[in-house]
């Protein structure tokens, strides 16, 4: 299992460029960066691209919404091409209360939309042009990027429909807030079952949970609940948080001592994860102190999972 960070701190442009150059040089396998609403991070992952020369890069995720598939395609070989061939795409339909309460769009049939917006973007990024003609996209486009390869295309899939798509057409997903008993008994098998059924590759299942290296559970518990509270209250996390048998995001967060905590992130290993992102945050009053611990541990751990 690849271990990588999932970045989630500064919103200034170069501090997360340094943020990168900072994850290869600590042996890290990648870094995945979050579209919320900071800066654009297909530019962030092309400019660190260019201070970069091993670190695999991805996006974790990007809200198809806003951005027509045409210019997803543009980027994300843009992308492709300013990292060498180190990009993964990975793309996400975020969720109701953003798409119509924040932005105003409707998020109507929203697997459909997936669909379709998977059947333009993947021919653009291979082949360079595309024709379809859907319910919610009608395309006749071209792109013209020169790049090493077309870049990986990973889904955020939590439901059943999305977990096929995501084997059947997709290269993989990525997930968050989905703890070990889910991965094992729902996430794996419906992936991997719709690629073996559509004659493809195993496909990667990348796994960000938050993660807290720390002697006080109960403390980091209680933090997480706090920070991460939002995700409990959102239908697609809701669901899997029901699977796991978690009460909310605090009971899935992986915490303990440096022993604990890698017995948690060989168990997420040994459930069918393909990489491991942490999202790490603070315990205590010494928050840089708690996350260079964390961060410590995990630089042992790559490449031994």
């Amino acid at each position: 299992m690849r271990i990588a960070v999932f970045f989630g701190g500064t919103n200034d442009v170069q501090g997360q460029v340094e943020a990168v150059v900072e994850a290869e040089q600590d042996g890290f396998d990648g870094i995945w960066l979050g579209q919320i609403f900071g800066p654009d991070v297909l530019t962030v992952i092309a400019m660190a691209g260019q201070k970069t020369s091993r670190i695999e890069l991805g996006t974790s995720v990007v809200p198809t919404y806003p951005r027509h598939p045409v210019v997803m395609a543009q980027q994300a070989l843009t992308a492709q091409a300013a990292t060498g061939g180190r990009f993964n795409l990975g793309i996400g339909l975020s969720h109701k209360p953003v798409i119509e309460g924040m932005w105003g769009m409707s998020y109507e049939k929203p697997a459909v939309h997936m669909r379709e917006y998977l059947s333009v973007l993947r021919p653009l990024l291979k082949e360079g042009r595309v024709s379809f003609n859907g319910e919610f996209f009608r395309v006749s486009a071209t792109v013209q990027v020169v790049a090493p390869e077309p870049p990986p295309v990973l889904i955020a899939a939590l439901a059943p429909v999305m977990l096929r798509l995501a084997g059947e057409v997709a290269d993989g997903t990525v997930t968050w807030m989905v703890g070990r008993k889910t991965l094992e008994t729902y996430i794996v098998p419906r992936i991997n079952s719709a690629a073996e059924a559509a004659g493809r590759a195993e496909p990667r299942v990348v796994v960000a949970l938050p993660i807290a290296v720390t002697d006080d559970v109960g403390e980091a518990r209680e933090r997480a609940a706090r920070s991460f509270q939002i995700y409990g209250t959102l239908p697609n996390y809701q669901r899997v948080l029901k699977i796991e048998g978690a009460a909310g995001p605090a009971e899935v967060a992986i915490v303990g001592d440096e022993k604990e905590v890698e017995g948690q992130l060989r168990g997420i290993a040994a459930a069918g994860a393909t990489d491991f992102l942490a999202g790490m945050f603070p315990v205590g009053d010494d928050a840089s102190g708690s996350l260079d611990r964390t961060r410590a541990l995990l630089k042992t751990l790559v490449g031994k999972l």
